[in-house]
């Protein structure tokens, strides 16, 4: 039922969201107030052609991400002679690793400043940013002199730009995300947004099969001389082609509503209270709780994810005794199919509910981690794909659904760089950091099966976190009216508002009114009557 709020703190007519209305003559009566009831103009009724061309915009940026991520992985064997050739083996990946990992602690602070723009200036404009900033990084990297020319600054100029990418990249997954989650209608959001990790996956399969490609053709000797650098530099043609898409696409309705009403608010002194203007501090200390559920959400899911792409290359390679190039190619098919299936379990969790679908994806991580690394450790063809399979299996049920549960945990005012801060901060720590993390354990250790140890872990973590995780499946965003596929759904919606449990007024921040004059405008409205 449509929660209302009553209160007698202050005069008849619409009030502001403080629950003030000034300029109200002294000793007048004070009515009861409320939330107002929703009606047919407030629900979005989304444009199915706009829908399409934001999704398309935002996969592209995903996708590029993840296409560096899947040719630096797979290219760590290769590079480490490069950069680093008088150090050993050990040395060289730990330094490659590390190099991967110091791109991950540069997002924490691109989340903050591209989040506090994208809450402030839009996610479009942001966002085309980012995907500048980023292409432009990973082609620099294909131009870098290596230590037969420069010495060690090219390993030097090798982390910088690494670093600049990933204060890039710090801003495309929360905005893409928040993108996406504020163009696509109720139902199908979790749909809609699992097109983003489908597209990132699917993008880091494209890195590594080029690089596979490049291995088979050109040989280890001449991939060390140049052929490294092919993959690298064709991120340019391709950072434009996703520019000029990203670049038509339009706000989505969702934040352009948002930064309608702050305009109307600024005009009144309770502006500067609004969640836009908290910045990051205030965005903590006004989200601190859904920020360390969404973190450790995080990190489980990219724990596993990561472990599955940019380390199993390495660990297949150093701890199994495959070739550079078997030890890609394994990973590609898997990669491919796990892709694929990423849409039907983000829509699974529009059936069944978010938290469901994490829950399997934990559990199943829990399970089938040992199991898994068990099959890879045969060290034949077919149980290291079982056992490969193993793994992608929970990350299908991980990723899918963070794209729109997440989101899904703030307010419009401030979901960007809520989502900025989270995500982040969480892959800084733990994601991005799993290939370095889980090497030196098998080092320190000398036991193969730390990886899964570690995976079974965060898992366990995540686990306790879903519990706590506010479940988001066909509602409307925090702060947002409802979106609808059809006209014909926004007229059900409204005239079923108080038998159906998806609806919160104050959920929605739905403006508080006088009773008594709402009642009279739904009805002058020709809209469902509203009850005191």
């Amino acid at each position: 039922m449509p929660k209302d709020r009553s209160t007698t703190d202050s005069s008849a007519g619409v009030l502001n969201a403080s629950g003030t209305n000034q300029g109200a003559p002294r000793g007048a009566k004070k009515p009861r107030l409320r939330r107002r009831r929703l009606r047919e103009s407030d629900v979005n009724v989304v444009d199915q052609p706009m829908l399409k061309k934001a999704l398309g915009g935002t996969i592209v940026g995903n996708t590029m991400e993840w296409y560096d991520v899947g040719v630096f992985g797979y290219l760590i064997t290769t590079m480490g002679p490069v950069f680093l050739p008088e150090a050993d083996k050990s040395v060289q990946t730990l330094f490659l690793l590390g190099t991967f990992a110091a791109t991950f602690i540069a997002r924490p602070l691109g989340g903050v400043v591209f989040g506090w723009l994208g809450d402030k200036i839009g996610r479009q404009k942001v966002l085309a940013a980012t995907l500048m900033i980023m292409a432009a990084s990973t082609f620099a990297v294909g131009l870098l002199p290596g230590y037969a020319q420069i010495g060690i600054w090219a390993a030097v100029l090798l982390v910088l730009f690494k670093v600049i990418q990933g204060f890039s990249t710090g801003g495309e997954y929360a905005g893409a995300t928040t993108f996406v989650s504020e163009y696509a209608p109720d139902k199908r959001r979790g749909f809609f947004a699992s097109f983003l990790d489908m597209g990132s996956y699917l993008g880091f399969a494209a890195g590594a099969a080029l690089v596979s490609v490049l291995q088979l053709t050109l040989g280890q000797d001449t991939m060390e001389q140049w052929g490294w650098r092919i993959p690298f530099l064709l991120a340019g043609p391709l950072g434009l082609i996703a520019v000029y898409f990203r670049s038509k696409i339009e706000e989505s309705p969702q934040f352009q509503a948002t930064l309608d009403a702050q305009e109307n608010l600024a005009k009144d002194a309770t502006a500067a209270d609004t969640a836009a203007s908290k910045g990051p501090v205030g965005i903590v200390k006004a989200y601190w709780r859904s920020i360390i559920v969404a973190m450790i959400l995080v990190a489980a899911a990219n724990t596993a994810g990561y472990a599955l792409t940019s380390y199993m290359p390495t660990y297949l390679t150093e701890s199994k005794g495959y070739d550079e190039v078997h030890g890609t190619l394994l990973t590609i098919p898997v990669l491919v199919i796990m892709s694929l299936c990423i849409p039907l379990t983000g829509k699974l969790s529009d059936r069944i509910g978010r938290r469901p679908v994490l829950w399997i994806g934990a559990i199943s991580t829990v399970v089938l981690a040992t199991p898994a690394f068990l099959l890879i450790g045969v060290g034949e063809i077919w149980s290291t794909l079982a056992g490969l399979a193993l793994i992608a299996f929970p990350v299908t049920f991980y990723v899918a659904n963070l794209a729109s549960a997440l989101p899904a945990q703030f307010p419009t005012a401030s979901r960007y760089g809520a989502m900025g801060i989270a995500y982040n901060f969480s892959v800084a720590i733990f994601g991005g950091t799993t290939p370095f993390i889980v090497a030196a354990l098998i080092n320190a250790t000398g036991n193969d099966m730390m990886p899964a140890y570690y995976l079974m872990a965060t898992s366990a973590i995540g686990a306790v976190a879903i519990y706590f995780l506010k479940e988001s499946a066909q509602m409307p965003l925090p702060g947002s009216m409802p979106s609808v596929d059809t006209q014909a759904e926004a007229r059900e919606l409204v005239a079923t508002q108080d038998e159906n449990p998806l609806i919160d007024l104050e959920h929605m921040d739905m403006p508080l009114t006088a009773a008594d004059a709402a009642e009279a405008a739904d009805g002058d409205a020709g809209k469902v009557p509203a009850r005191a």
